[in-house]
Formats: C-alpha cells, structure tokens, sequence
C-alpha cells in the first residue's frame, strides 16, 4: 500500500471513529448529552425501596443515574449534613442535635416495626412491656410469657441503625437493650440470625418479613400493613429522604416522582404510602 492510500485509508477510520463518538454522545441523552449522578445513602431498611425507587425513575430517563448505598440511617444524616450524598436516607425521626444540621426532611413513607421468631416457637403474642422487659433481659426464658422451659436468645441491630432507634424510642424508652444481645448490621442479617435459631428474638422492618420468620402480635394487634397503617399496631415510623437545603434539579424530580402515584404505589407493595 502507498503513503497516499494509507493517508487515505487513516482519514477514513478516523472519521469512522468521529461518527461512532458522535453518536455516543447523542445516546447520552438530553441536556446536552450530561449525564446527572444522584448519590444516596444510609438506612438499610430505606435502601431496597430506594433501589426500586430509582431503577423505576431512570427506566426511562437517559440522563440521570442514581446510586443507592447503605451505612445505616446516622450514615445517611451526617453525610447528606456534609453534602457528600445529593440524598440521605434514615428510618426514623431526626434527634434535636440533627435538626440544626439544614437538613430538609422528606418522608416518602412509614413503616413497622415487626417482633420475631423462629417459626416453631409457640407464642404469638407478647405485650409491649413483655417485649421491652425481654430486650432489657429482665425476661429472659420463654415459660415466663406461656412458651416452653428455653432461653431466650436477644437479637438486635447495631448503635446507629434507625430501626434500633426507632425501637428504642417506641419501646424501650429510658430503658437499654441488655449488653448480652447480639448485634447485626442490617435488618436482613438480624433475619437470617432469627430464622436459625428456635429460641431467637429480634426487631426488624416490616419490608423484610418473609416466612422464614414469625412476626408476633403485640398488645394483640398483628404486625400487618393494614394494622399499621390504621394505627392499631402501635410500633411505627417514619421513612426519610433528606437533602442539604431545598433540592433542586433532577434531585427534586427524583423527589417529586418518590411522593407521585407512580412512586407511591411501588411504596404500597412494601410499606405504607404517605400519599
């Protein structure tokens, strides 16, 4: 091949090449091809609802992307607090001390708080004190609330987790959890824990109950989403997304389409729709 075809043949690929960036870059969508990255984290009970939340949002749009992590719901507050997340997420009410930090509080949801055990355990019900004196292990064998002669095993999550203190708020109030519970960094491993152990007590969101647990009546009342939701079940909280000030821009679409029909009704399959 001569220089001249060769200089041919090397403007041809490059403009090839041009062609295909090109058209790349159309494919990147609106807004002049820019892509917005919407980060988000915190609680892990939020986190699979947030996912959910946005892959419906971005199903459609080819200019934002969204990106979910856990770390709990103090992770969420203080790193929406710094602006190191566009969202953070939390599963309960700010403390006083956070609610100087600018955050703007939205919440897209409420949920319960559900008390459970291994399926084969032969008690259903348990009062809100038996529940509070168990996690305080002043109970501490099964026969002492009608089940058999056994001891129970406390399960709950770690310090910073909004479920605790969204527990710790409705149900133990000025009373710790005992030292000797065994602790898990997130609803789904407190599960896993429960569901092997016949003589297992713990707390977790209502998003994760599934068979391999059995939720306990409390005061009577089951650990439903009806129940919750007429507020006849008396262990419930809110579920939070927080910015730094007022969001704006496609952070506030996102916003906008968590608290829409669209995103409501994806929050009704799990939990109980604000709107």
């Amino acid at each position: 091949m001569n220089i001249k075809r060769l200089a041919k043949c090397s403007g041809l690929v490059a403009a090839l090449l041009l062609t295909v960036a090109l058209a790349l870059i159309g494919c990147a969508g609106g807004n002049g091809g820019q892509v917005t990255t919407i980060t988000m984290a915190g609680s892990t009970t939020v986190q699979p609802l947030a996912e959910e939340l946005a892959n419906n949002f971005t199903a459609t749009r080819t200019d934002v992307q969204i990106t979910v992590s856990g770390g709990g719901s103090s992770v969420g507050i203080q790193a929406a607090a710094a602006g190191t997340v566009d969202i953070g997420m939390a599963s309960r009410d700010l403390k006083p001390e956070e609610e100087t930090l600018g955050l703007v509080v939205h919440i897209i949801a409420r949920d319960g708080i559900a008390i459970v055990c291994h399926p084969s355990q032969n008690v259903s019900n348990l009062t809100k004190n038996e529940v509070k004196l168990i996690f305080a292990g002043n109970i501490t064998n099964w026969a002492e609330v009608g089940g058999v002669d056994a001891k129970i095993n406390v399960y709950a999550r770690e310090e910073g987790s909004g479920t605790r203190a969204a527990f710790e708020e409705m149900v133990m109030k000025e009373t710790s959890i005992t030292s000797s519970a065994l602790l898990f960094p997130s609803n789904g491993a407190l599960r896993t824990a429960v569901a092997g152990d016949p003589n297992g007590i713990g707390f977790i969101s209502f998003g994760y109950l599934d068979a391999s647990v059995k939720a306990f009546a409390i005061d009577g009342v089951e650990a439903t989403v009806a129940n919750a939701k007429n507020a006849t079940y008396p262990i419930v909280r809110p579920l939070l997304l927080l910015t730094k000030g007022a969001p704006t821009g496609k952070v506030q679409e996102f916003i906008n389409f968590c608290l829409g029909p669209v995103g409501q009704a994806i929050v009704a399959k799990h939990y109980i729709p604000v709107i």
